[in-house]
């Protein structure tokens, strides 16, 4: 979203705490418009009559979206402008945003937009001009500006992967920190199928196998059981998440994954109380209900 050229810091200069990089950004720089693309003639695109491989010229079988998954949407800029309107102008969702954005099922408890920005199909800068016709043309209020500060986080893990370079891949994470992690093969298959002491972990575990989605609370809670409750190496998990989720971006998920297992931004190492977790955000069961129910025979 802030362009390099634009962001008031080098790359070494960098703040270690996303408050103060925040903050900055915030009040000194200006967010660049999105690019007009022109259209172009037949003979200035050659390409065009290239043929676009199928799965099964790949190598893969043909498959259909899990029924319960929440994120059923296509692929492609044409779906991600198509979500853009209606997340925002159509159905008004995004006012409500921060109010759902810990939600666990459905296609609305947040944006849904993150696998389009990691695979560029939709950029951030698109998102925060669409954002502002918004507060313009309706509403103005806590959820609209959360929706950008979450883009902010995204913009920080890509700026502190600049800075750190191949460090966000090790043990020690940015911080440098030992821990004596462990990786029992085991224990993480245990995790990786959903069959750990804890449904709630269980239920997102299992949700990621079956649709490569799961939501930012899930992902919160299944990083933290995994690297501080069974104290497995936490770059196993965030490669599994990289080999599973289809919204994988490279910053975001070795930042977060670094961020939840103490060797990242966060200087004050927090361990998630998986129990309570599960009882504020899904008081009633329905998620796990959802996705543990029947699960081994679906």
């Amino acid at each position: 979203m802030f362009h390099p050229d634009d962001v008031p810091f080098s790359s070494p200069e960098i703040p270690e705490v996303f408050t103060v990089f925040r903050k900055k950004v915030e009040t000194s720089v200006t967010v660049r418009t999105s690019l007009e693309i022109t259209k172009c003639s037949e003979n200035q695109m050659p390409f065009l009559d290239i043929k676009v491989p199928t799965l099964h010229d790949l190598g893969f079988e043909a498959f259909e979206a899990h029924p319960k998954t929440a994120f059923p949407f296509q692929g492609g800029e044409t779906s991600a402008l198509e979500r853009l309107q209606n997340y925002l102008f159509e159905s008004k969702k995004v006012g409500f945003y921060k109010l759902t954005r810990n939600g666990l099922i459905g296609t609305d408890y947040s944006s849904k937009f993150s696998a389009w920005l990691a695979n560029g199909s939709l950029s951030a800068r698109t998102i925060f001009w669409e954002m502002k016709r918004f507060e313009q043309e309706h509403v103005k209020n806590e959820s609209t500006y959360w929706l950008v500060f979450v883009l902010i986080w995204r913009d920080y893990f890509k700026y502190i992967s600049l800075k750190h370079q191949n460090n966000i891949f090790k043990i020690g994470g940015i911080l440098q920190k030992e821990y004596e992690w462990k990786t029992n093969k085991y224990g993480i298959q245990q995790w990786i199928d959903g069959n750990t002491k804890e449904p709630f972990v269980n239920a997102n575990m299992i949700e990621l196998k079956k649709t490569g989605w799961m939501s930012n609370r899930g992902r919160q809670n299944v990083a933290s059981y995994f690297a501080k409750d069974m104290l497995m190496d936490w770059r196993i998990g965030a490669a599994y998440f990289e080999s599973m989720l289809i919204d994988y971006d490279v910053h975001s998920n070795y930042g977060n994954w670094m961020y939840i297992s103490g060797v990242g931004n966060d200087p004050r190492n927090r361990k998630f109380n998986i129990t309570l977790q599960a009882k504020n955000y899904d008081a009633n069961g329905a998620y796990q209900k959802l996705w543990l129910q029947n699960s081994l025979f679906e």
